[in-house]
């Protein structure tokens, strides 16, 4: 996949850092974070290109990739403010409390054309779901809420995971019956570290939901014209 993205490099004292944003917004895809449950509603285009930046992700240890999803097309559905996303691997140290200011320096970008393999990341996505099969290999994000935006901590491998869940989410959501009617249809989740204590486990739902006029859309494999309108009775 070609990922059309702007490349940041703000400043904060002596240290530089590397902020990556997609160059145009994904419009009809939101998240709310979780409270404890968050939904990420997305169309085919924005899952798919989700699933391309948490590709890029995997591969750009020391990058923060954020993708601005509050000021898109309000859903119609969900409930719970929406937040930005921001992808960071844990190695970064990259401290929620100063994504403000870091933030606020995102001003002159450069434009950055980048692309995803496809088959990497599915191996990578598979050697990381064989060693979840261990306890004592058992990772999920870490996951935190600040200014308006949801912050994922993970690891290659957890990116990889998540980039073929959301590729998944794109190819196949639409494809169930409903969501030509503009139903949203779960198709898989964000695993989550879960706080001391108990309680409702912490979550994301991936949801798949055209974007409307809904008879616009056409299920795979069903006809691409419109349906003709009835003949003007005589």
């Amino acid at each position: 996949m070609r990922l059309r993205l702007t490349e940041f490099r703000p400043r904060t004292g002596p240290h530089e850092h590397r902020v990556v944003q997609p160059r145009t917004p994904l419009r009809h895809t939101s998240l709310t974070a979780p409270e404890p449950i968050g939904l990420l509603l997305g169309d085919h285009d924005g899952l798919n290109r989700l699933a391309g930046l948490f590709a890029f992700a995997a591969r750009s240890r020391h990058t923060v990739v954020h993708i601005p999803l509050r000021d898109g097309v309000p859903p119609d559905e969900g409930f719970g403010d929406r937040v930005d996303l921001v992808l960071a691997h844990r190695t970064l140290g990259l401290r929620p409390s100063r994504w403000p200011g870091l933030r606020g320096r995102l001003r002159a970008g450069t434009p950055l054309t980048v692309r995803t393999d496809e088959a990497r990341t599915a191996r990578h996505a598979e050697s990381w779901h064989t060693a979840q099969r261990r306890p004592d290999l058992r990772e999920d994000f870490r996951h935190t809420t600040h200014a308006r935006t949801f912050f994922l901590f993970g690891t290659p491998g957890l990116f990889a995971h998540t980039a073929t869940e959301c590729a998944y989410a794109a190819g196949f959501g639409p494809r169930h019956k409903g969501v030509g009617k503009g139903h949203s249809v779960f198709m898989s989740g964000l695993a989550l570290d879960q706080p001391p204590g108990g309680g409702h486990p912490y979550e994301v739902l991936i949801c798949f939901k055209p974007y409307p006029p809904y008879a616009h859309f056409r299920r795979p494999g069903g006809s691409a014209t419109r349906p003709r309108r009835p003949a003007a009775a005589p």
